[in-house]
């Protein structure tokens, strides 16, 4: 059950990871970046969710150590970027990513996107930073089933979670199916597609009713779907507001209606027809 900023969602190698998260995608100013994963964990967020493709690895290591509390109490994510996939550039792009956040661990890495002919080297380089404990749990990012499928078949190991673009228009719903027959945990990147969906009539109908805003309304679907969510922000009212989705409950005529907003529309990039 999601009660409050502290829940989380069991992954299946028995691990937690928070229901809500910072996402820091595009936060280029390294003060703002600090200062935001600093008031987001103040606020009482849990997870930081970023990638060395961000640029700002750093700058999230020192919001955490800024914020006072204790690195084994935080949920940090990273994700190895296309140009580093491979099984020994891998092994050296998660050392330069550890050296930047100053950590010693990470609880979650993921690879980016499904470079074709790589991903699979890049995912023996997972498998062997996991066994060696310098991350508690490895997954990856923007994987079509058919990306799953080819990667399930010849691994020793099965991503934890699968972090998409999805949003009401678009929903995800066969890859969210398949990825919870096999235990993959689904997470939303851009959870509520970079503020596009929030003009939509019937989310501010239901965000009026409720008495939130139509962004609170698509993020409580996401959760009500089992959807991990990362909504990004610099400022402390909207992180605050990001958090505040515990007191409401959508009823199933409402999340009807929203995924009935689904147009099976991307706002980011295909990954069968990702530039790599």
């Amino acid at each position: 059950m999601i009660k409050n900023l502290a829940s989380k969602k069991t992954l299946h190698n028995g691990l937690e990871i928070p229901f809500v998260g910072l996402g820091v995608y595009q936060m280029k100013n390294p003060e703002e970046t600090v200062n935001a994963v600093r008031t987001a964990i103040e606020t009482g967020y849990r997870s930081v969710d970023t990638a060395a493709v961000y640029g700002n690895e750093e700058e999230v290591g020192q919001g955490v150590r800024d914020s006072g509390v204790n690195r084994e109490d935080l949920f940090i994510t990273s994700k190895v970027w296309n140009a580093d996939q491979g099984y020994d550039s891998t092994l050296s792009a998660f050392d330069e990513s550890l050296k930047k956040l100053q950590m010693d661990y990470l609880d979650l890495y993921l690879i980016h996107w499904p470079v074709e002919g790589k991903y699979k080297d890049t995912w023996k380089a997972l498998e062997r930073l996991h066994g060696e404990g310098l991350i508690k749990s490895i997954g990856v990012s923007n994987f079509h089933q058919h990306h799953l499928e080819d990667l399930l078949a010849g691994s020793n190991e099965k991503p934890v979670l699968n972090q998409i673009e999805t949003h009401p228009r678009l929903s995800q719903e066969p890859l969210r199916e398949f990825c919870s027959s096999h235990s993959i945990a689904v997470e939303a990147w851009s959870p509520i597609a970079q503020g596009r969906v929030l003009h939509e009539p019937t989310l501010n109908h239901i965000a009026k009713k409720h008495g939130k805003s139509a962004a609170q309304i698509v993020l409580r679907w996401h959760l009500q779907n089992d959807v991990i969510i990362i909504p990004k922000s610099v400022h402390a009212d909207r992180i605050e507001e990001n958090a505040n989705l515990f007191d409401f409950e959508l009823s199933l005529d409402e999340m009807n209606q929203i995924n009935s907003l689904n147009q099976n529309e991307r706002f980011g990039p295909d990954p069968d027809h990702f530039d790599f």
